[in-house]
């Protein structure tokens, strides 16, 4: 039986996630395709983590810097391994190129971190923007050097969001054959849900411990709350998030209406009882889990230019699962007129379902596989052929690898003398 080794940054998370989800849809994915499956980390076992052995995965605790990794990876063979985000290429892809120079090695982005980055900067020298398009001078950051650089030194990398395919081949100028437009898949709608008379209030959903979801909660309280809550006294927003810091919890004011719940034992219980999804976020990357997920619950949702990004039909925005919108004023008017139209509510609902249809069906999950099946099939001739035909990747392993390697070496014999 083939097998993929897949080098995680943390343990998945679904319930605390979108990164999570799309690792285990990642994981099934190979798993379908007859491939065994062992997920390793150097991370701590959080207790929200997915039971990776309930599903036939095995799990592997890796040490950084240190020379057991090969060791452990030689013996194994893989005929692959994934890294979860450019961090870990950095890390793990020197010793991976050494204990298995035959494995297909693959990058899952996650999302693109040097454009989070950027837009994040971008709001932090204006608090009031919406960071859509960012100077190029934010897009050329360190973070953009080092992500594209592991682009370029695996033999393919997994892109979740069509707009950023289009920002890597045409901005940083990486070969469309290096690239993999993979976006999540299998999220048909379920098949009963509340309708609009059965629901009410409003609901924000999102990991605490992710920069974008946090500024959008306080985006919430501060500015644009309060002005829906001028026109709809009654209403109330329930937040819903992994791991709430104390700064989160202490904006919670019943009589404010703002509730902040913090961990949804099921998130799709409480996204299904909320008559509308707020999700202001002002900066960020990839694809938003929560607005896919609110799409399935049925759920239409007012979201920013950022937060709708590469999810609407040919990414055209006016055909969106609810209303986009880019200044508070906006944003509160949106969510007031379709939390009261139940007729533009409906057809927003409709939207969603249409959306997930047509860009997120397991269609999708059949294209990503039919290019890793060519890659995971070719002759090791063909493969170091192609590999070889790479220059940029084969100068970039070179320089990167080798003060990487040489750090990672000399961390791995101090750690041998301090136990000695």
């Amino acid at each position: 039986m083939p097998l993929l080794v897949v080098i995680g940054y943390v343990w998945p998370e679904p319930a605390s996630s979108a990164a999570g989800s799309r690792m285990l849809s990642l994981i099934r994915l190979f798993q379908a395709q007859g491939y065994q499956v062992i997920f390793a980390s150097a991370a701590e076992k959080s207790p929200h983590r997915f039971d990776l052995p309930s599903i036939g995965v095995a799990e592997q605790s890796i040490v950084l810097n240190c020379d057991s990794f090969q060791q452990w990876l030689q013996t194994l063979a893989p005929q692959a391994v994934m890294f979860d985000r450019f961090m870990l290429e950095e890390q793990f892809g020197w010793r991976v190129a050494e204990a298995c120079p035959e494995a297909l090695r693959i990058l899952d982005m996650e999302d693109v971190h040097a454009l989070r980055h950027a837009r994040h900067e971008a709001v932090k020298a204006d608090s009031h923007l919406v960071a859509t398009a960012v100077a190029v001078e934010r897009l050329n950051n360190d973070l953009a050097y080092r992500e594209v650089a592991a682009i370029y030194r695996c033999d393919l990398t997994l892109v979740i969001s069509s707009y950023e395919m289009q920002l890597l081949q045409q901005h940083y100028q990486i070969p469309a054959h290096l690239l993999c437009y993979c976006p999540f898949w299998q999220r048909g709608p379920y098949a009963q849900v509340p309708d609009f008379a059965a629901r009410d209030h409003f609901i924000s959903i999102g990991n605490f411990r992710h920069a974008p979801n946090w500024q959008a909660v306080l985006w919430l309280k501060q500015q644009i709350w309060p002005l829906i809550r001028k026109q709809l006294p009654k209403a109330e927003l329930h937040i819903y998030g992994a791991y709430p810091p104390p700064k989160a919890t202490a904006l919670n004011n019943a009589r404010e209406g703002f509730l902040v719940k913090g961990w949804a034992e099921d998130a799709v219980v409480v996204m299904q009882q909320a008559r509308l999804c707020l999700a202001p976020l002002q900066f960020g990357a990839g694809l938003k889990g929560k607005l896919l997920e609110a799409m399935q619950c049925g759920t239409p949702s007012i979201t920013t230019t950022v937060g709708a990004e590469g999810m609407s039909i040919n990414d055209n925005s006016s055909h969106w699962a609810g209303a986009i919108a880019d200044n508070a004023e906006a944003f509160a008017a949106a969510a007031c007129a379709l939390y009261r139209d139940e007729s533009a509510w409906q057809a927003a609902q409709q939207q969603g379902y249409r959306i997930l249809t047509e860009r997120f069906s397991e269609d999708q999950a059949c294209q990503v596989w039919q290019q890793l099946q060519f890659l995971l099939t070719e002759s090791p001739v063909a493969r170091n052929t192609r590999r070889h035909s790479n220059f940029t990747g084969q100068m970039l392993q070179s320089h990167a690898y080798r003060s990487t390697r040489y750090m990672g070496q000399w961390i791995a014999a101090k750690n041998r003398n301090s136990h000695d």
